[in-house]
């Protein structure tokens, strides 16, 4: 189990003095709570890890392509290589704990690292959900000890609840979900699906006869085919004569992604707003359940910090309950969160899962013992 500092880092050029040993510590405490040691691979997949994690990845990614297994990607976090790993073992309920490097790209002069530790803790259980979200959350926040550091909460499964009530086609629900972590993005396909803004493209121009079409523009250029052309012209022509979403539809999604505040309000909140559409009340009652949760684990639920849009400049594989612990630093030295259907997208069944990590090496530096990576 790699727990010692390596002695470089690619982020700030220090060896991280107090990295490896809160590295240990933490390792140690989540072994205590049961969780049994991981190593996975450096190199992972990168076709594997570009669909799941978002083509967004790719650019800051460090990719390299190898005779034998093809394209591989320093892994740039652990959540897919754990659930790999477990998808091989099947033991559940299962708890799982890791800590090495990992490896993000990132812009010139940015103040973020490029090579930093995580040490995390995994549940795949299928009997307790919230349970389990309070487990890794009060774990997570007890391993971080005396820093001074403040908890932020979210719920995924919020807005995606949502999207799936809206009363239109499966594709735009499924250009909404794609885009939930691109907030801009997402809110001009909202405003163009209710017919407030413009289509990227005039639709009214769309040809009646795509083959006739495509033979009369000349030589095909580029890499489309024409079944390729032909499919994107009939998407779009079905798009064209979709009915608008509601204004009461639309007015759901923005009041529900606005909704933020301490945790007891926002339940409120957000128990208001599913009175009036009853697709919400399975998750506003999952966040009475983890609020239950975590009371029973000594934490003050109620006065918790909640965003029902925190989450979505994650990963995308979170789909569920998100959180962070941050300080005075551009990262978050501690985040977590429920990802349900990635074992499914994975080929595997479908097995409830959430987890969390730790930068040891941020936090190292805001309890006075070096570290920064």
């Amino acid at each position: 189990m790699p727990v010692a500092d390596p002695g470089y880092d690619l982020g700030h050029g220090d060896r991280a003095a107090g990295r490896g040993a809160e590295a240990a510590r933490l390792t140690a405490h989540f072994r205590d709570a049961g969780a049994v040691p991981v190593d996975p691979g450096y190199l992972q997949p990168a076709d594997l890890l570009l669909d799941l994690y978002g083509e967004d990845i790719r650019a800051r990614a460090y990719r390299t392509d190898d005779p034998v297994h093809g394209e591989q990607m320093l892994r740039p976090d652990f959540t897919v290589p754990i659930v790999l790993n477990h998808m091989a073992d099947a033991r559940e309920p299962a708890r799982y704990t890791y800590a090495g490097p990992v490896w993000r790209r990132q812009e010139y002069g940015a103040a973020q690292a490029r090579e930093f530790w995580q040490v995390g803790y995994e549940i795949f259980d299928r009997t307790a959900p919230e349970a389990a979200d309070a487990e890794v959350f009060a774990l997570i926040q007890a391993g971080l000890a005396d820093a001074p550091v403040t908890a932020i909460t979210g719920d995924l499964s919020l807005i995606f609840a949502a999207i799936s009530a809206l009363k239109t086609t499966e594709a735009r629900k499924a250009a909404l979900r794609r885009h939930v972590w691109r907030p801009a993005r997402f809110a001009r396909l909202l405003q163009r699906f209710a017919g407030t803004a413009p289509f990227a493209c005039d639709q009214a121009d769309l040809p009646e006869n795509p083959t006739a079409a495509i033979a009369a523009a000349g030589q095909m250029i580029g890499l489309r085919g024409e079944d390729e052309i032909t499919a994107r012209i009939a998407a779009l022509a079905e798009d064209r004569n979709t009915p608008d979403l509601s204004g009461e539809e639309v007015a759901m999604i923005t009041a529900l992604l606005a909704i933020k505040g301490r945790s007891a309000a926002c339940h409120r909140g957000l128990a208001a707003i599913a009175r009036s559409f009853p697709a919400l009340n399975q998750p506003v009652d999952r966040m009475a359940r983890r609020m239950e949760a975590l009371n029973q684990r000594g934490i003050d639920a109620d006065a918790l910090a909640f965003d029902a849009a925190f989450g979505r400049a994650s990963m995308e594989y979170y789909d569920g309950f998100t959180f962070a612990f941050g300080a005075d630093h551009p990262a978050p030295v501690a985040m977590g969160g429920r990802y349900d259907a990635l074992t499914a997208l994975l080929g595997g069944a479908v097995v409830p899962a959430v987890g969390g990590v730790i930068r040891p090496g941020l936090l190292a530096s805001l309890r006075g013992g070096g570290g920064g990576g």
